[in-house]
């Protein structure tokens, strides 16, 4: 009786948290969604030994067919049934001494499963009410009148579940009556949100590295997932003075396991939270897993812990969440192709921390790329795209204290009018130079502190910072409540 590796992914996580516009049911859907590799697994992996089961990959060896064919038959089923519109992959081989070998095979196999459709459970005929929240086939209409599908009906078994957010805060037991349930719970003294997204770098390295090792493997995993949660805590606790005397705390975990967050979170408290996370995560590696990095020498540069890179979408509360979960992702894929420029991309060494902002300005919806070329570049080419922001210095690279530092120039004496002057120079700037160094030289000399405007309007290496400062200035500081 030989044993078997078997190997499951979990697809549609985000679609099937984000595709609704109430905060009620994407609480509820990452809570469902938290369970499918731990509670929801329990019963096949009691049979078996467990490899990784975080963040929507599930490594197990089985000691016989019998046990490993139950998982592979009913595991996808109870899955589909507890999160309509979650779907599973799952491959198996024969395990025999080279555990690397067959690792190898079990993500080859997983790559082809992840390109098959799967057949939807959720599916209904044309003539089937659709509900309006998510277009889905009604299956109860309440009292009210309200058309309700499977899956809000599934996410709204699991609203009042608090296990994410004490995960995320490091409180147990939370009280019901400090959980965010509402958008409006998130939001002060103005209307803007936040939906971060972080996610590690140099993890495909470190697979490479030490994923043919069993122990290392299994070690290097339950690790990451406790450095993940540790940051996130301590995140918390660097923002909590920014909130205190709330009742309700203004931030919603939605995932959090193995390199993985995203939160949403009041607008302006994101950047500072973004910025601690980060650094925390690079703490918390360094703590937890520095021997093993450092044994395995995973990266060039003999580093011996992680980074992290983050996307931050600044949106409106009404704006539809999936698109600003959509808009994060892209701001955090393009972090990671700046910082990974710094070596090169084929190098071994490990890419240095950073994080990148976008303020959502009106209600089209367009890929970042577009917004670069729409809202971000101007006609001779300058950029105000500044960002990422590294959490340190880099040559040629702005920090987050740089940006921060750069948006209380404008709370100084004058800031008002400053604010404005810098708005007009930006608008002139996109498109005539000539006309926009007249504007610059003018508010040179109405402002008693002209270094401001040097400092605010200075393009270095064809960019500008002057946009981000004023976004994120308008976060922090405006009030329209």
């Amino acid at each position: 009786m030989g044993k078997y590796l078997y190997g499951a992914a979990v697809q549609g996580i985000q679609d099937f948290i984000f595709k609704t516009n109430e905060l009620g049911h994407i609480v509820g859907a990452s809570e469902l969604v938290e369970q499918i590799c731990t509670s929801a697994f329990d019963e096949f992996a009691s049979n078996g030994e467990s490899v990784v089961r975080a963040a929507g990959n599930i490594k197990l060896i089985f000691d016989n067919e019998a046990d490993c064919r139950k998982a592979v038959r009913e595991f996808p089923r109870k899955v589909m049934k507890m999160a309509p519109g979650i779907t599973i992959s799952q491959a198996v081989v024969p395990l025999d001494d080279d555990f690397g070998k067959a690792v190898d095979q079990i993500e080859s196999l997983l790559k082809v499963q992840r390109n098959k459709p799967q057949r939807s459970v959720t599916s209904g005929l044309m003539g089937i009410k659709r509900t309006n929240d998510t277009g889905l086939p009604t299956v109860r209409v309440t009292d009210t009148d309200n058309y309700k599908d499977e899956p809000t009906i599934q996410k709204e078994c699991f609203l009042n579940t608090r296990g994410l957010c004490e995960k995320s805060f490091g409180i147990h037991p939370l009280h019901k009556s400090s959980i965010a349930f509402n958008i409006s719970d998130i939001t002060e003294k103005n209307d803007w949100i936040a939906i971060i997204h972080a996610d590690g770098n140099g993890l495909g390295k470190v697979v490479q590295a030490i994923g043919k090792n069993k122990d290392a493997f299994r070690s290097f995993s339950q690790q990451l997932d406790i450095a993940t949660k540790e940051a996130a805590q301590i995140a918390f606790a660097a923002v909590e003075k920014m909130f205190k005397g709330t009742k309700i705390i203004p931030i919603r975990p939605v995932v959090l396991g193995g390199d993985d967050m995203t939160v949403i979170i009041r607008g302006d408290i994101a950047i500072v939270y973004a910025n601690a996370f980060i650094k925390a995560f690079e703490e918390k590696t360094q703590e937890l897993l520095g021997d093993i990095l450092s044994e395995h020498q995973v990266f060039a540069d003999g580093k011996d812990y992680l980074t992290a890179c983050a996307g931050v979408a600044f949106i409106k509360s009404s704006y539809p969440f999936y698109y600003g979960y959509q808009l994060a992702k892209e701001l955090c894929d393009h972090a990671k192709k700046d910082t990974k420029a710094i070596y090169g991309a084929e190098t071994n060494h490990l890419p240095s921390s950073c994080l990148l902002f976008h303020k959502v300005q009106d209600s089209f919806i367009i890929s970042y790329e577009d917004i670069i070329k729409k809202e971000l570049t101007a006609k001779d080419g300058l950029s105000f795209k500044a960002g990422p922001y590294y959490i340190t210095p880099q040559d040629g690279k702005k920090t987050v204290t740089d940006l921060t530092e750069a948006c209380k120039l404008l709370n100084r004496e004058n800031g008002d009018g400053i604010k404005s002057g810098i708005r007009n120079w930006i608008s002139l700037r996109l498109g005539d130079k000539n006309k926009a160094d007249q504007r610059r030289e003018r508010m040179r000399q109405i402002f008693s502190d002209p270094d401001i405007i040097e400092e605010l309007t200075c393009e270095t290496n064809n960019q500008c910072i002057a946009f981000d400062v004023l976004a994120y200035n308008t976060i922090m500081n405006q009030q329209t409540k």
